[in-house]
């Protein structure tokens, strides 16, 4: 039964899914690929009439294979130096927090796991060659499907060659950005706080925590074992910790409500569970790490980019066109917030509590750096105050309250930055009529 709690098939699509994401997964994948594909070849050959067979000779495919083999070396390479080059300069010119994206790209990491893949096959399929398992007089099914194989890694060269256009510039990191974080808004607001209940009320008295054994951002969250737990052990469990907070080592990482219980032995292959083996089971459940990632952390991909915007403003750089860029992306992407505390009477998970995301904090994740930053450029101020303006029509009455006060914030601290009174009109009149009056008020009691 315990057992099973780990193995949940939700639990374990969500850890492939992790997995995927990795650039030696692919790699191993398409090397097993390539060795798969020499031993369906030589069940092949078997089949193919001796007189067609007898056509093509085994130099043929030597030559072929000596050509990837050589080729796939100097291509790996060349493309793993651009591949680290870019992402030092990202690093360098845009945010480090962003190397994590581009270490993710598909593009990059299928074309590399080819490349090795194909290396890997040409090698092989050299040593079988060496050893007589593709002989001279069964070597046509090899050719061909060296072929197929050229063919593939000609069309992941011509793909490759189109992304390297685009790959690491800002415009393209920017818009990568901007689809990872919608992509993470969209699958939370499916499931409203990870479909747990949202925790907006304080902890219960009762509760007891369970302390963290290390440091490290909340990295990942796996609910469905969560809850699965606490059904078990009939508690409550209470996350105090969204993704992407840090705890301390024995810091709460969570609280338990209810009375532990040990369980008996309900199979064979279970031992009864003491408290210590609970609370371990469930900080299996929370992944902890060194740094923040995208993964279940919308407010991340808010925060990097307005880093972004940020270093765009910086004296060295002084590209406001790029905060105005994220400006927009950002309001783009909080234009799909709805509020997580609305998400039903009955959520899936019902014995897990999880904190809803603060439309404030994600404001301030997006706009906090460049409101300080640029307070004093007159055309970021402007498209921020109108984004604002756009975000107090949103449907939702918190987002409208928190853009409501980010902009009075943002045109408080830009007001007191410029000194050219033409720029404090103009900036004035781009802002709605609440925020006016609320500013205009306050000068006014001044």
């Amino acid at each position: 039964m315990f057992k099973s709690i780990r193995l949940l098939p939700a639990t374990l699509w969500r850890r492939a899914r992790a997995l995927s994401r990795e650039l030696w997964v692919r790699v191993v994948l398409m090397g097993l690929l390539s060795i798969l594909s020499l031993g369906v070849t030589q069940l092949v050959d078997d089949f193919v009439p001796t007189e067609m067979a007898s056509r093509m000779s085994g130099e043929a495919a030597d030559r072929l294979l000596n050509l990837i083999a050589n080729a796939m070396l100097a291509v790996t390479i060349f493309s793993m130096t651009v591949m680290v080059s870019v992402y030092q300069s990202s690093a360098s010119q845009w945010t480090p927090r962003v190397h994590q994206l581009i270490m993710q790209d598909q593009v990059t990491q299928k074309t590399l796991a080819a490349f090795i893949g194909t290396y890997l096959y040409a090698l092989v399929a050299i040593i079988l060659r060496e050893l007589g398992v593709f002989v001279d007089d069964h070597a046509f099914v090899l050719f061909w499907v060296t072929v197929l194989v050229l063919a593939f890694v000609v069309w992941s060269l011509v793909r490759w060659t189109l992304h390297l256009q685009t790959f690491g510039s800002l415009l393209d990191t920017t818009r990568q950005l901007e689809s990872q974080t919608r992509e993470q808004f969209k699958e939370r607001l499916k499931t409203p706080c990870l479909g747990a209940n949202p925790l907006v009320g304080g902890i219960p008295d009762d509760a007891w925590p369970v302390r963290a054994r290390e440091s490290g951002y909340v990295q990942h969250l796996y609910p469905e074992g969560l809850q699965e737990a606490a059904k078990q052990f009939d508690v409550q469990i209470y996350l105090n910790h969204a993704v992407g907070s840090f705890v301390f080592l024995n810091q709460p990482l969570l609280w338990v409500e209810g009375a532990f219980k040990a369980k008996k032995k309900s199979d064979k292959d279970d031992e009864p569970m003491d408290q210590d083996g609970f609370e371990d089971l469930l900080r299996d459940h929370v992944k902890l790490g060194d740094l923040r990632t995208y993964d279940q952390d919308p407010r991340f991909g808010l925060t990097v980019m307005g880093e972004i915007a940020s270093k765009a403003l910086s004296p060295g750089i002084n590209d406001p066109g790029t905060a105005i860029d994220v400006i927009t992306r950002v309001g783009r992407i909080l234009s799909s917030y709805s509020d997580e505390t609305e998400c039903g009477d009955a959520p899936a998970l019902d014995r897990l509590w999880v904190p809803p995301l603060d439309p404030w904090d994600l404001l301030d994740d997006g706009y906090g750096a460049l409101m300080r930053d640029g307070a004093g450029v007159l055309e970021v101020q402007h498209r921020l105050q109108r984004t604002l303006d756009g975000l107090m029509s949103h449907p939702d009455k918190g987002l409208r309250r928190a853009a409501q006060q980010t902009a009075e914030l943002g045109l408080r601290r830009a007001l007191e930055a410029m000194n050219f009174e033409p720029d404090r009109d103009r900036l004035m009149n781009a802002a709605h009529s609440d925020v006016r009056a609320a500013i205009t008020k306050d000068q006014g009691a001044a």
